[in-house]
């Protein structure tokens, strides 16, 4: 496929800045208040944790603060949609675990 793993760094650089015209985010968030994580895509990962991080009404709002644990960086909205899908069919902590785990021991150069 066309993902790109990468460790959480506290904030990602532009795809304009990295020489792409446009890219899309899987990513997964935790909440150790809730000891939970949320995983979904984006096109903005910046802006879409600070979402997660302000006061608002639902699921994101009772797990404050959440950080941003892995990301995977796709070409088309389509694929993060997928692979957003494929993780989320898991429903397996101890598969998500080991796919954070192995994102942060082949960090991005």
């Amino acid at each position: 496929g066309s993902a790109v793993r990468s460790r959480q760094p506290p904030l990602i650089q532009t795809p304009l800045s990295r020489g792409f015209s446009h890219m899309y985010f899987l990513y997964i968030i935790y909440s150790s208040k809730l000891d939970k994580y949320y995983i979904g895509f984006t096109s903005d990962i910046n802006d879409r944790l600070a979402k997660h991080n302000r006061k608002s009404k639902g699921f994101s709002n009772s797990g404050r603060p959440w950080k941003l644990v892995y990301s995977e960086r796709f070409v088309t909205k389509k694929e993060a949609m997928s692979r957003e899908k494929q993780i989320k069919r898991w429903k397996n902590r101890q598969r998500i675990d080991e796919l954070i785990k192995a994102g942060s021991e082949h960090p991005d150069s």
